[in-house]
């Protein structure tokens, strides 16, 4: 069967019978959809440029303001050290962390729409509330609306483009995630150097504005078609059939609707998925796609980049406008980045991006270190040229990224579980990213004040370690159709022992 069992080969790899066209209903589907990424784009690329904003930290922390003013005896590196600060940050993402359980019952059982509508309405309150504060509450507060409104979109979206998407594109059709993301924070930080000159309540409408993408995403939302995959799995298989032959544009969809009923057979014997994706069978997707990829996306040390581009570009001596502008020129080469990567990645597929970019990052970080051991001091500020230097390391080390961890990070997860476990394995999923993606952010300026260069060093050395990670346990997924890309670990030199055992354990209880 395909999808969830590892037996009944007569019926597996039926892909070469698939058919599909793009139509102008499958690219209306996706493109909404994507727009979930928006809201998580915008949220990373606004939250650092406000904390830049001086009419927001004098209303808020009052404190950085002074000592960001006074310069005090501290190095450069502790400017903005304020776990205060970071909270407001890191709060929107612990939000996150815990509602991915909620979303994943919604997903399962009623649907990926339904959580990207939950998503969007969750988002737009937060962007409310947040344009209102008057207090230090109510931006927290604010700031878990939008939090849970990303763990219910971070967790659908992926999906739903995923399933959406014939195999041969399905790596650019699920990018655009990516690039909403990007495009989220490109917008971000326009709106940013606008608002930074609007006084005293710029920033209000920087943090005002995440309700324009919530509002696009839940109107377009009402309109959106559920996937085939998810109405299989909730019992409607004449309506999956129905959206199946829409979406495809041709009536000829018998074997991949066949793979995807066989593959909801299996799913519906599973009553629970999380205590499912344990099982040894399952360990390739637990490890690489629930834990190890979402992980690793975050200790690349590029949200690091994005939350604080503002404020590091500050600490290392731009002005305030200057460094806005320098977040510009990172969220620009983001979004070319990924244009890059969904040109390309069904063609060159996952490993080549992960292990190419991940040597290009290594380098890039390990010069950012040396530059700043070497130059950069209590008290001083860089020259302009070091200066210009450190920001296009940073420049080229985004590109990487953004055609590599940045995309691959969600896409390859999506890829990897089968039907029976893909909505509680996309939980995880999101669970660790905003964990780790919370450290990181609650984490990074502490470090950078106590580290100071080393904390590139650090990053540097876990890139090292990521790249070895994917290079021996992943295999290649391009053009694999989604329903069948568990036949890839019983090839695989160190998983096909896992999936092994799992059968031949299963045919002994068959034989007794």
């Amino acid at each position: 069967m395909a999808g969830g069992g590892f037996s009944d080969k007569g019926n597996l790899k039926r892909a070469h019978l698939y058919e599909y066209k793009i139509t102008n209903y499958f690219i209306f589907a996706c493109l909404v959809a994507a727009m979930g990424g928006s809201l998580f784009g915008y949220d990373l690329g606004v939250s650092g440029g406000v904390t830049s904003m001086d009419d927001f930290l004098k209303e808020f922390f009052p404190k950085i303001y002074r000592r960001k003013q006074a310069h005090l005896h501290e190095t450069d590196y502790c400017k903005y050290d304020n776990q205060l600060l970071t909270l407001f940050t890191s709060s929107l993402y612990f939000a996150g962390l815990i509602s991915t359980f909620g979303a994943s019952y919604v997903t399962r059982n009623k649907g990926r729409r339904a959580s990207i509508l939950v998503g969007a309405v969750s988002f737009f309150l937060g962007g409310v509330i947040n344009a209102a504060s008057v207090n230090i509450t109510m931006l927290i507060i604010g700031r878990i609306l939008l939090g849970a409104g990303i763990g219910f979109g971070n967790q659908a979206v992926p999906l739903y483009l995923s399933e959406m998407a014939p195999a041969k594109h399905r790596g650019a059709v699920n990018q655009l995630f990516q690039l909403t993301t990007c495009l989220g924070i490109l917008v971000a930080n326009v709106i940013n150097y606008g608002t930074d000159k609007i006084h005293p309540w710029g920033w209000r409408l920087s943090l005002g504005l995440a309700t324009v993408p919530a509002t696009l995403m839940f109107v377009g939302g009402l309109e959106l078609p559920e996937t085939p995959n998810s109405l299989v799995e909730q019992g409607r298989l004449e309506e999956a059939k129905m959206v199946l032959v829409k979406v495809r544009g041709t009536s000829n969809v018998d074997a991949e609707f066949a793979d995807l009923v066989e593959a909801s057979d299996a799913a519906r014997a599973i009553k629970h998925p999380f205590r499912n994706l344990l099982e040894r069978k399952n360990r390739p997707q637990l490890v690489l796609g629930a834990l190890g990829i979402p992980a690793f996306q975050q200790l690349t040390g590029m949200n690091s980049i994005l939350f604080y581009a503002p404020v590091m570009f500050q600490t290392l001596g731009f002005g305030s406008g200057a460094s806005l502008i320098s977040s510009l020129i990172t969220s620009g080469a983001l979004v070319v980045a990924t244009l890059i990567s969904m040109a390309l990645v069904d063609k060159f597929g996952r490993r080549a991006f992960f292990l190419e970019a991940g040597m290009e990052m290594f380098c890039y970080m390990v010069a950012v270190a040396i530059t700043l051991a070497l130059k950069f001091g209590e008290g001083v500020e860089l020259s302009k040229s070091l200066g210009y230097f450190l920001v296009i390391i940073i420049v080229l080390f985004v590109v990487a990224y953004g055609r590599s961890w940045g995309p691959l990070g969600w896409l390859v997860p999506s890829e990897l579980f089968p039907l029976e476990t893909r909505s509680a394995g996309q939980s995880m999923v999101v669970c660790v990213n905003l964990l780790f993606t919370a450290l990181i952010a609650q984490c990074f300026l502490v470090s950078l004040c106590h580290l100071k260069y080393g904390i590139f060093l650090l990053f540097a050395g876990l890139i090292f370690i990521m790249s070895s990670f994917i290079y021996f346990l992943l295999p290649e997924t391009k053009q694999v159709p989604i329903e069948e890309v568990y036949l890839l670990w019983k090839d695989h030199w160190f998983w096909k022992k896992y999936v092994e055992d799992d059968e031949r354990k299963g045919l002994e209880k068959t034989n007794v």
